[in-house]
């Protein structure tokens, strides 16, 4: 038994807003949230919807995920940059050198993103979302190809990546130096069991793989925060 990925979830001051924002950018569409947040729904071969949930504290430090977004060509990546920055983001320096070739924004609430120049081969048959690039170690990246059941795709000089089989962006660990943790992440993964499978042996198999079972203060819920090895939270929600 493996867990289905079923959402990337954005800690957010303004949900709405910002699902406004990445709707504009994506060309998905809002959905109501059962959980008093924003869901946007993909309308290609993303996989999973991304969600919005309402928080007050504020962002410290670089996010450990970001979306890379491919290019057809290089008005191709104007376009995007021009029309994201006309929904609301900004350009911001994290230390890209120019012959690199993409561009770096920030979305209205300050969570990175990355235009990636058109010819990127690792990211060639991806669709516009090519990649949810993530800070973390190999061991991290071995740890959710093993929890989702997605192969990798990617193994060299400890940086990782896997692929659902069924296509859709890469999810990339860049290996060390790991940024040190500022907080609460502002990005997670929520999964869940298929229909036919049951939570708390998932949450067992899981332990086993290296994820620890953590208190974020979430109280009496009906999902189960863990961390990743590299500490990173998620969410296990009943079965689905």
């Amino acid at each position: 038994m493996t867990s289905h990925l079923i959402a990337l979830c954005f800690d957010a001051h303004d949900p709405l807003g910002l699902a406004r924002f990445w709707a504009g950018v994506l060309g998905w569409e809002t959905a109501d949230d059962p959980r008093d947040g924003v869901t946007l729904l993909p309308n290609d071969d993303t996989g999973f919807p991304i969600r919005f949930l309402p928080t007050k504290e504020k962002k410290v430090g670089q996010n450990q995920m970001h979306f890379d977004l491919t290019s057809t060509s290089l008005e191709d990546q104007q376009q995007t940059v021009a029309r994201s920055l006309g929904l609301g983001a900004r350009h911001i320096d994290i230390g890209q050198r120019p012959e690199e070739g993409h561009v770096v924004l920030a979305d209205p609430e300050g969570n990175e993103f990355c235009v990636i120049a058109p010819g990127n081969k690792f990211l060639a048959e991806c669709g516009f979302v090519g990649a949810l690039a993530c800070d973390g170690s190999q061991q991290v990246g071995y740890f959710w190809s093993e929890a989702l059941g997605w192969p990798l795709v990617w193994d060299q000089n400890e940086e990782t990546a896997i692929r659902s089989p069924h296509g859709g962006p890469k999810i990339t660990w860049g290996g060390p130096p790991l940024m040190p943790q500022t907080g609460k992440y502002r990005l997670h993964f929520d999964i869940a069991p298929p229909a036919d499978g049951d939570r708390q042996a998932e949450v067992d198999r899981l332990i086993s793989l290296g994820a620890t079972r953590i208190d974020i203060g979430q109280g009496d819920v009906d999902w189960v925060v863990m961390a990743d090895p590299d500490g990173h939270e998620f969410c296990v929600y009943p079965p689905r």
